[in-house]
C-alpha cells in the first residue's frame, strides 16, 4: 500500500514522502496513529499543492532575509560601557546588550541566539557582528563600543 507520511517516521521516511508499506503495517500502525494517509488521487494532489505552498513561502522568507541583510550592512549600533585603563571594557559586551541597543536605537527586533559573535567584545572601537538571518543568509552590522562619560 502506498502511503503519504504526515510526520517523520523512524526507519520509514520523512514528512511529505510517498512510501510503499505492507497493508497490515499501514492499517494497524500508520493510519490509526495519523502518521500518514493513503496515497489516493485526492491526497496526492493535496500533497503537491502543499509542497508548492511551502516552496513559495520558503522563497519569500529567503527574499526577506536577503533584503534585511542589505539593510543591516550599512547599520551602526552605538553602545556605551564602563571602561578601565587602556579602553578595556569591564567584562565584555554581551549579545543581550547588543539586541537591546538595536531595539532601542533602530527599532530592530533580532534574536540574540542568531548573533554569531566569534570572540567577546572587550575593547572600545568598531566591531563587525554577524547574524544568521536564514539558513543560507548571514548578514553583518557594525557595533561601535565607546566609553561611558
Amino acid at each position: 500500500m502506498k502511503v503519504i507520511l504526515l510526520q517523520d517516521v523512524k526507519s520509514l521516511g520523512k514528512k511529505g514522502q510517498l512510501v510503499d508499506v505492507n497493508d497490515g503495517y499501514a492499517r494497524n500502525y500508520i493510519l490509526p496513529r495519523k502518521l500518514g494517509v493513503e496515497a489516493n488521487n485526492t491526497n496526492l494532489n493535496n500533497m503537491k499543492l502543499q509542497k508548492q505552498k511551502e516552496d513559495r513561502q520558503a522563497a519569500q522568507e529567503l527574499a526577506d532575509a536577503k533584503e534585511l541583510a542589505e539593510k543591516l550592512k550599512d547599520m551602526t549600533i552605538e553602545l556605551q560601557v564602563k571602561t578601565g585603563e587602556g579602553g578595556r571594557v569591564f567584562g565584555s559586551v554581551s549579545a543581550k546588550e547588543i539586541v537591546a541597543a538595536a531595539k532601542a536605537q533602530k527599532n530592530l527586533v533580532i534574536d540574540k541566539k542568531k548573533l554569531l559573535i566569534e570572540e567577546p567584545l572587550k575593547t572600545c572601537g568598531m566591531h563587525i557582528i554577524r547574524i544568521r538571518l536564514h539558513k543560507d543568509v548571514v548578514g553583518e552590522f557594525k557595533v561601535h563600543v565607546s566609553e561611558k562619560q
